[in-house]
C-alpha cells in the first residue's frame, strides 16, 4: 500500500451548518492541517488559492449553492488614501504597534472577551475560554507573528513598544508575497478611533515597508454588513473562477 508523506496535505469536509454571514444559508468547507516543516509553504500556496489559517487548519467555503465569500487582497504599492482614511490615521496617530512572538496574556484575553462581548454577542467565538485564545495565538507552525497596540510613550522611537492599556491586537501570518490577517481585535469603547480600520491601514504600511506586494483581509462577503468594509481598500484584487481580478471601485 503507497503511504503518503507526512508532509503531503489532505483534505477533508465539513457537514452543512448554518452560515454566519447570509441568514438562511449553509456553509461548508474544505479543510487541511499545516503541519510539518513544509506547512509555511503549503500556506503560502493554499493562501493564494483563497484558503485562510486558523490554528493549524487551513479552510476554504466549499458551499453546494453559494459563492459568496471571495477572497481579497490590497494591492500595497497602489494603495489609496482616502480622506476617511487619513482622518483614521490622524484619530490614531498618538498610537503604535509592537511587534512579538505570539504568547497570549491575560491582559490580550480580557480585551478579547470586552470585545466579542460588544461586538459579536451572536457569533460564533463568543464562547470561547482562555485556553482556546491561547490556542488561536499560539498554535501556529507558520510564522506568525502578534502586534500589540498602545499608545506611545517618550521612549517610544527607540524601544517601538508603546504604554499604557492595550487598545488592540492583531495577530498575522507573514507570507512570501504579503501579510495575512489571521484575525484582529480591540477596545470597543474607543469608537471614534475606528481602530479596526486602522489596524488594516498600519498592516498596509508595515507591508510597504517590507517590501511585501499584498495584505490579505480574508473573505469580502456581497450582502454582510459584517464584512462589507474590506471592499474600501482600494485597489484591490479579488479571486474569481478566473483568478485574482483587479477592482478599482
Amino acid at each position: 500500500m503507497t503511504q503518503q508523506p507526512r508532509d503531503t496535505p489532505q483534505f477533508f469536509l465539513t457537514s452543512p451548518s448554518a452560515c454566519p454571514y447570509l441568514p438562511g444559508k449553509l456553509e461548508r468547507k474544505v479543510f487541511t492541517h499545516l503541519v510539518g516543516e513544509r506547512a509555511s509553504a503549503v500556506n503560502d500556496l493554499l493562501t493564494h488559492g483563497g484558503f485562510r489559517r486558523s490554528q493549524s487548519i487551513a479552510y476554504r467555503p466549499a458551499c453546494d449553492s453559494c459563492r459568496a465569500c471571495v477572497s481579497v487582497r490590497v494591492l500595497v504599492e497602489e494603495f489609496r488614501h482616502t480622506r476617511t482614511f487619513r482622518r483614521v490615521l490622524g484619530a490614531n496617530r498618538d498610537l503604535i504597534g509592537h511587534e512579538r512572538t505570539p504568547t497570549p496574556t491575560a491582559e490580550q484575553y480580557s480585551l478579547f472577551r470586552s470585545y466579542l462581548d460588544t461586538r459579536h454577542a451572536d457569533g460564533g467565538m463568543v464562547d470561547m475560554s482562555v485556553l482556546d485564545y491561547s490556542m488561536m495565538v499560539e498554535d501556529s507552525h507558520v510564522r506568525t507573528k502578534l502586534i500589540e497596540y498602545r499608545r506611545k510613550n517618550i521612549d517610544s522611537r527607540i524601544t517601538g513598544r508603546g504604554e499604557g492599556a492595550l487598545l488592540a491586537v492583531a495577530l498575522t501570518d507573514v507570507l512570501s508575497d504579503g501579510l495575512s490577517m489571521v484575525y484582529s481585535f480591540y477596545d470597543p469603547d474607543q469608537r471614534g478611533r475606528s481602530l479596526g480600520t486602522y489596524i488594516i491601514l498600519d498592516h498596509i504600511a508595515r507591508a510597504q515597508v517590507m517590501g511585501l506586494p499584498y495584505v490579505y483581509l480574508g473573505y469580502w462577503v456581497e450582502g454582510s454588513s459584517k464584512m462589507d468594509y474590506k471592499r474600501r481598500f482600494l485597489p484591490q484584487e479579488r479571486l474569481m473562477h478566473e483568478g485574482w481580478i483587479r477592482v478599482e471601485a
